[in-house]
């Protein structure tokens, strides 16, 4: 989605990486987190009220067992007690009799079933033993300690215990920095990238990074990038050779119109016939540059050389570029067809047969050879040919004079539809186009 302004809206892929695993991390810190802290409470609890029955336990043994009968007097109590220890003797109704601890106690009374008892009384965690006595409960011993200090031994766990939490989800957060970064940065990287090349830029290189996906799409976009490249510039060269092209023809028929008002009115007739001709041409090329760019890409069409070159023949046979020269077409019996536009391909022979009436001297020749897996058709005259170390296909200026722009445009003409123009011989000129057959 996108905001008002063309924003694009959306949670930030760092921030989603981050929440998610700071997330994760501090769910799985929680869920092992409570429980060891209530199974340390409980460890706590439970081991000092073991040690509280253990105590309680070794006193009642060592007690006298008319120890009730004494009344307040004092009894010597055995040696090695832990300091804090609250120690005092109950009867059997729950009445302290001598010692430490609350004038009457529940504990005391659950006791007379003769087992250990515990319970927090009193804001103390009390533990109860029976005095024995000819198998009968003769008093009861009570042991406690403040349990603020077992909740202070829970509390300094816990107080560990957050600490670790807190270290693994700051090291949580850190890793989570550094993995957003990693999956981010490339993201943006293409972002940057694919704004340069939406800007015309098609030499971009996107930056690698160890995130294989970013990767292969930094890669492909690279690929389009280059791609785009080559088509902009071949749709530029073809307009501007289209335009050659168009301005050549428009040009011979302005001029033979511009001829025929200097002449005599008996005289203009033949000029006219001559500009309509060239006119009629022109209309063919337009046409057929206008099929090329529609149908750019088709591979299913084929053309029989045979018909066509027929066709072109009629066509050129009395031109007034050939006045005098003519046009000779030789070519094998059952010829094969050939995967071609027949547009690109009449376009290639305007072009190398303009080529050869402008440059050329005496017959110009159209010769077709089967090659077996492809075609090859070869326009040729009698001229001087090519001066040594000249490029015919390349580009030159609208202004330069000679070969250039036309041919340039058959062969990049040839090269769309897969097939391939040479300069076979520079002199006399030989040009062959080779196309794959059907």
């Amino acid at each position: 989605m996108r905001g008002s302004a063309g924003e694009p809206r959306g949670t930030p892929l760092r921030l989603r990486v981050l929440a998610a695993i700071v997330g994760v991390a501090a769910l799985a810190v929680g869920l092992f987190a409570v429980p060891l802290a209530l199974s340390v409470e409980r460890l706590y609890h439970d081991d000092t009220a073991a040690a509280l029955a253990r105590d309680a336990t070794w006193i009642a043994a060592a007690l006298p067992e008319n120890v009730t009968a004494m009344g307040t007097r004092p009894v010597s109590l055995p040696k090695g007690l832990p300091s804090g220890l609250h120690m005092g003797v109950y009867s059997n109704d729950g009445r302290l009799l001598f010692g430490d601890g609350p004038r009457h106690s529940r504990l005391a009374v659950q006791t007379q079933d003769g087992h250990v008892h515990e319970v927090v009384e009193y804001g103390h965690l009390a533990v109860s033993a029976p005095i024995p006595a000819d198998e009968k409960v003769n008093g009861v011993v009570r042991v406690a300690t403040p349990y603020a200090e077992v909740s202070e031994r829970v509390h300094q766990a816990w107080l560990v215990m957050g600490g670790l939490a807190a270290v693994v989800i700051t090291l949580a957060v850190a890793l989570a920095l550094r993995q957003s970064s990693r999956l981010a940065a490339p993201l943006e990287h293409l972002t940057r990238a694919a704004q340069a090349l939406g800007a015309g830029d098609f030499s971009i290189r996107a930056p690698r990074s160890d995130v294989r996906e970013a990767d292969v799409a930094g890669l492909a976009l690279e690929s389009t990038a280059r791609r785009l490249g080559e088509v902009l510039e071949r749709e530029r060269a073809f307009s501007a050779d289209v335009s050659h092209q168009l301005r050549t023809r428009l040009t011979g028929m302005l001029l033979g119109l511009e001829s025929a008002l200097a002449r005599p009115e008996g005289q203009r007739e033949e000029a006219i016939r001559t500009a309509l001709a060239r006119g009629e041409q022109l209309h063919t090329v337009i046409e057929d540059l206008l099929k090329l760019s529609r149908d750019a890409g088709a591979r299913d069409q084929r053309v029989e050389p045979a018909a066509f070159l027929d066709e072109i023949r009629g066509e050129w046979q009395n031109a007034p570029a050939l006045a005098g020269r003519g046009l000779a077409v030789n070519l094998p019996d059952d010829l094969p067809p050939v995967a071609v536009s027949p547009a690109a391909l009449r376009q290639i022979l305007q072009v190398l047969l303009d080529n050869a009436a402008a440059h050329g001297k005496g017959l110009v020749s159209i010769d077709v050879a089967d090659l077996g897996d492809g075609v090859a058709i070869e326009v040729s005259d009698q001229g001087d040919g090519i001066p040594e170390g000249v490029d015919v296909f390349a580009r030159r200026s609208e202004g330069s004079k000679g070969h250039g722009i036309g041919l340039a445009l058959a062969r990049s003409l040839a090269e769309a539809e897969g097939g391939r123009l040479v300069l076979r011989r520079p002199a006399p000129p030989v040009f062959s186009l080779l196309l794959p057959t059907a």
